[in-house]
């Protein structure tokens, strides 16, 4: 965590204690408001990372981190479509590409806001998105089983596996059009009110300019295994969130472990990938989830039956947890967190 608050930092809170978190029962019942995306763009959130040169904060990681903390731990829903964004930020900063000087403005000052359709392209060598050579152009196909923030994005990132087993990274507008149909939204467990939905693609063509990434696959996989073995700042947010609603002989030693916990797993992720550590990081990255469900099972607890009702703040809190025990979830971490699991069951 930060000591002296960054400018988005206090931005953060403030929508957070503003708007966020006093609405967040009702948009977790009801949908996610415009009004929130909206207040997420003109707060400049959507550019913490990227680059100064094109309107964004190019912000430390660090206040990446805790903003996405506070943002969860308010409301995981507006956290949730607000997060899709980062990672077309994050690809076209490394891009050279000619869409990264059409989009890359925009949406790193808020004035766009993009989703992503790639999470399917960890189940290669599955190909449930097919991209092939159509006229100057990209052409795809398949389904994209989940898409967040339909109806709230503007743009988005879709990708796809060419028959030469690449990875294919296209933008191209969040909106049904010929080639591309959204279901109705998913009625979920949690975080419905994320507007997610799978989409049809029955080809659907991009334009080689709107190509932002274009690997083979194997390089691509690489870079994205780095990714899913961290501790993901929501989960953070979301224990910190809960242990709000306790009383402080209960909440104290969880926090002490929160605390513990998260300063290694940052410290990690700040380091260099290096093969030695990444056992750890899917160790602290399965804590974290176990110290979150704690968390949210002793807020639960600590309700009683007022915890039932569905308009109840730790009863969201403990469903938006389950919500997060499966986000990003890979082969990989699904294992390691299983066998957590089956060892602490044994003792």
């Amino acid at each position: 965590m930060t000591t002296a608050p960054h400018p988005l930092v206090s931005r953060a809170r403030q929508l957070a204690d503003e708007l966020l978190a006093p609405h967040a029962e009702q948009v977790d019942q009801e949908g996610l408001p415009e009004s929130h995306i909206e207040a997420v763009k003109r707060s400049g959130l959507l550019g913490v990372s990227a680059p100064r040169q094109y309107g964004g904060a190019a912000a430390p990681a660090a206040v990446a981190r805790e903003t996405a903390e506070i943002l969860a731990g308010a409301c995981c829903s507006t956290w949730f479509v607000q997060t899709q964004h980062h990672t077309p930020v994050a690809t076209l900063t490394q891009s050279e590409t000619v869409v990264r000087e059409r989009l890359l403005g925009p949406m790193a000052r808020g004035e766009l806001l993009s989703g992503v359709a790639y999470a399917h392209l960890r189940s290669h060598p599955r190909t449930p998105v097919r991209v092939t050579r159509e006229r100057a152009g990209w052409r795809f196909d398949g389904t994209v089983p989940w898409y967040t923030g339909w109806g709230l994005n503007d743009v988005m990132l879709l990708a796809g596996v060419t028959e030469a087993d690449e990875a294919l990274f296209a933008f191209t507008e969040a909106r049904e059009q010929p080639g591309l149909r959204a279901s109705k939204p998913m009625r979920l467990a949690a975080l419905t009110a994320s507007r997610t939905v799978s989409l049809e693609l029955s080809g659907l063509w991009v334009p080689q300019e709107a190509v932002a990434l274009h690997r083979p696959y194997e390089e691509w996989a690489a870079t994205d295994r780095t990714k899913t073995v961290i501790a993901s700042p929501a989960v953070f947010g979301i224990t910190e969130a809960a242990l709000t609603l306790l009383d402080t002989d209960i909440a104290e030693p969880l926090r002490v472990r929160l605390d513990r916990l998260r300063a290694r797993a940052y410290e990690l992720t700040d380091r260099p990938e290096a093969p030695v550590h990444r056992n750890e990081r899917l160790a602290l990255r399965t804590q974290s989830f176990d110290l979150m469900r704690t968390a949210t099972t002793a807020a639960v607890v600590a309700g009683g039956g007022r915890s039932m009702t569905v308009t109840n703040r730790a009863q969201r809190l403990a469903r938006e947890a389950l919500f997060l025990l499966v986000q990003g979830q890979t082969t990989e971490s699904r294992r390691a967190h299983l066998t957590a699991l089956a060892g602490s069951a044994s003792l």
